[in-house]
């Protein structure tokens, strides 16, 4: 029995065997980065994520919450 081995992409990391280091321009970027994303955690932000939030409870439940909504008001029509 032969196994073949699939010769796939190797991997290397992107300083070929020289240090890591950062460089002074991609650290002033991740700086400008992390400020601007500091800067968004005000009310509009907590709002989008309230938002954010409410649409993963109901995107799974969508026939769920149309059948309820639905419901509450054929039932608020029907009282009036």
């Amino acid at each position: 029995m032969n196994i073949q081995v699939a010769n796939g992409p190797r991997w290397s990391t992107s300083t070929f065997a020289d240090d890591a280091d950062s460089l002074p321009m991609e650290l002033t970027a991740l700086g400008e980065h992390l400020a601007h994303c500091q800067a968004l955690t005000g009310r509009l932000y907590e709002l989008h994520c309230a938002a954010d939030a409410v649409h993963r409870f109901i995107a799974p439940r969508l026939v769920t919450t149309l059948v309820v909504a639905t419901l509450l008001i054929g039932g608020s029509l029907a009282l009036s």
